[in-house]
């Protein structure tokens, strides 16, 4: 399925000259480096990007990185599922990479970093979780096979003390290596949450087993047309580029065969001594995404050179350049020439509802001619957005059940944010998780008494109104203790309790989870007075949380 596999010796500099196209001097800076000072300076080149508008809005951008050149099929390297775009129904925005590796911050970059995020049917998905890259042993069970994907127990020595992995087909292999190359040194300065194929440290950052087992898949599937062509087209989208593509000899340099000598970068990093503008290039969209009438969104713009000179002049073109706006006219060509570049910003504020398009001019500075890059924005009426139904939990096990819920089928949704309450020793916690289709799979229930979720709909960073509240417990789990009877009326200004015997430790919740009474020891008939609102009640004896309503 691949195009035009290259078949050119990975190992040898000389090919990188027909790889990705990177402008001449590009990768000038790693001349002479090796090693840990190598990936740092590799890290600089890549770890400063601009952001792509939303994580909502990926399916947009993978319209232009992951379809098939010749259709609208959806290029899915998780499954063999034939779907079409524009519709991304049936698949999910994929971090390659999982993001509760970092801890699924969304503030980092990696959160909407398309070198790893992939278009992804939603069931293979599902099936390979957060688990490492591997290779599943196929003597033993295997937990999930589609043809593309398989999930299982690791051979020897692998999975970092997972007890699954994701082995992906093999003519993806080297793609997902590539992708982990770039993950380990554009995000070497984060702390892991899990260490699976990742290491506390700026280098060499891949484990031992897992840097063995890429540069095997990395050197068995070279880079293809497909991946030459996605790191051109994320290079006008975010303005960086996975080096591990344009030239794939690095990779020896740090985990393979030529750790500890000098790199060499081929005649086309060779500078001239012109003015040269890196980035951004021309061509270049910056996509603001959707916004909503009477709000206004920024993005930044990274610039980058070398013998700039001068300053550059900056001007917004076009039919609706009143909507786009720059804090100045013109940039220094000196903070461009800097070893950190910088940052222009940009700010979109729609007047009217529609699509919305300009452009942004650059000139002078020493280049010759100028550049032009798009500026793309859509508005839309302010959303009215209806409570989901939080429906029944399924598939509860000890260690995970499925979250459900249904909402208006004529309300377009961004997104959906479930808060999970905890419920462990009488002290409530919560959590807000993002979900992209109504339903997702909440794991490690085997570390609360018991949980509760509510579930809101998200469109243009508005929210509906809360859904519903779902209890889930371990009723019906063998080897957990069964919760003493407990129950709880609600009355005009107070409640009363229900219980065949007396029980300790009742605390009662707010539904936002905070504590606001605790009482030593309940018995029956116990009335206790409290402002009109809905309340969750555990005892020591009953962990299922109790709801009430107090009018």
């Amino acid at each position: 399925m691949k195009k035009l596999i290259l078949a050119l010796a990975i190992g040898i500099a000389s090919a990188s000259v027909a790889f990705a196209q990177a402008p001449a001097g590009y990768y000038k800076s790693l001349e002479g480096k090796k090693d840990a000072e190598l990936k740092n300076e590799i890290y600089n080149l890549i770890h400063n990007f601009t952001r792509v508008s939303s994580y909502t809005d990926l399916p947009k951008y993978f319209q232009r990185t992951d379809v098939y050149p010749e259709s609208s099929r959806w290029w899915d390297m998780y499954s063999d599922i034939p779907l079409y775009a524009p519709s991304f129904k049936g698949l999910n925005r994929e971090h390659s990479f999982p993001k509760s590796w970092w801890g699924g911050s969304t503030s980092v970059g990696a959160y909407v970093d398309l070198n790893h995020l992939y278009p992804s049917e939603a069931a293979a998905n599902m099936a390979k979780s957060n688990y490492p890259l591997g290779e599943v042993d196929t003597a033993e069970k295997v937990k999930f096979e589609n043809g593309i994907s398989t999930v299982g127990y690791p051979v020897t020595g692998q999975g970092g003390g997972c007890p699954w992995v994701f082995e992906p087909d093999d003519e993806y292999k080297g793609d997902f290596a590539r992708t982990y190359f770039y993950m380990a040194t554009c995000y070497q300065d984060l702390t892991w949450k899990y260490t699976y194929m990742v290491s506390q440290n700026l280098y060499p950052t891949l484990t031992g087993w897992a840097a063995q087992m890429l540069m095997r898949w990395h050197k068995k599937d070279p880079v293809s047309e497909k991946e030459i062509d996605r790191n051109n087209m994320i290079y006008q989208i975010q303005n960086n580029r996975n080096p591990f593509i344009d030239r794939p000899e690095l990779a020896d340099y740090l985990w393979g065969d030529k750790v500890g000598t000098a790199y060499t970068p081929s005649t086309q990093d060779i500078i001239t001594g012109d003015p040269e503008l890196t980035t951004p290039v021309q061509g270049m969209s910056l996509d603001f995404g959707d916004v909503a009438i009477g709000n206004k969104t920024t993005s930044q713009l990274f610039f980058h050179g070398q013998n700039l000179t001068g300053r550059f002049e900056l001007l917004i073109t076009g039919a609706d350049k009143a909507m786009f706006s720059i804090p100045s006219s013109t940039l220094n060509t000196q903070l461009v020439n800097s070893e950190s570049g910088t940052w222009l910003t940009i700010t979109y504020t729609p007047a009217a509802v529609g699509r919305h398009q300009a452009k942004l001019l650059i000139s002078d500075g020493g280049i010759t001619g100028s550049r032009g890059i798009d500026l793309i924005g859509e508005c839309f009426e302010k959303p009215v957005l209806t409570a989901c139904t939080a429906l029944a939990a399924t598939d509860i096990t000890a260690e995970s059940y499925r979250a459900n819920w249904t909402y208006p089928a004529d309300e377009t949704i961004d997104y959906w944010i479930v808060t999970r309450t905890r419920y462990v020793n009488g002290v409530a916690t919560q959590e807000e998780i993002l979900a992209e289709e109504p339903g997702i799979v909440i794991e490690d229930f085997d570390q609360s008494d018991s949980e509760s979720y509510t579930v809101r709909s998200m469109r243009l960073g508005y929210s509906s109104p809360e859904s519903n509240v779902i209890f889930v417990d371990h009723s019906g789990i063998t080897g957990v203790q069964a919760d003493q009877g407990l129950a709880v009326q609600g009355f005009d200004g107070f409640i009363r309790f229900i219980c065949s015997t007396p029980q300790t430790g009742a605390c009662i919740y707010d539904v936002a989870g905070s504590l606001i009474m605790y009482i030593d020891s309940v018995r029956r008939n116990l009335d206790v007075q409290l402002p009109t609102g809905v309340y969750l009640i555990t005892t020591d004896q009953s962990h299922a949380p109790v709801k009430v309503v107090v009018r």
